[in-house]
């Protein structure tokens, strides 16, 4: 099967969250807003174009860096599958834009960070108390957790 993949630059626009599914996979998500930048020769300057927002889920040991290191509000790079997912809630249909990211990164361009190797001990507990968590997932865990579908508070686009 082909999928699109993608790389955006945005902002971190709520709190990362930690969730665990019923299978006991860790998923972290947050929404990203990103905006395009125009330069507007009429003006000489740079304008802000619309802004995208997209749910961005994280798997396993992702979830929890992401969690540990991400704060709304913080530029961050994106890179991963592209979903769009079209429901209807309330009589109204809407879509979701998603990103199941492999990787997540601060946006050196527009600051400084300091990288530090996450530590095993805190993995190995979470996996006492869900043995099997990372091995039982299945695509329609991933699905049903990657931010969209009924009663989600995903943005119409």
């Amino acid at each position: 099967m082909n999928e699109t993949v993608m790389t955006v630059v945005g902002n971190v626009a709520s709190e990362p969250q930690l969730r665990v599914t019923t299978t006991g996979a860790r998923v972290g998500s947050f929404r990203l807003a990103v905006t395009e930048r125009r330069f507007d020769k009429a003006l000489s300057a740079w304008r802000d174009g619309d802004t995208i927002f997209y749910t961005v889920s994280c798997w396993r040991s992702a979830s929890e860096n992401v969690v540990d290191s991400l704060e709304k509000g913080q530029p961050v790079v994106v890179h991963g599958k592209f979903r769009h997912r079209t429901f209807e809630q309330d009589g109204v249909q809407r879509c979701a834009l998603e990103i199941d990211a492999a990787t997540v990164g601060h946006d050196l361009t527009r600051g400084v960070g300091t990288f530090t190797r996450a530590t095993g001990p805190r993995r190995e507990e979470f996996v006492d108390e869900q043995p099997a968590a990372a091995s039982a997932l299945t695509g329609d865990d991933e699905t049903s957790l990657s931010g969209g579908g009924e009663g989600s508070s995903s943005s119409a686009a």
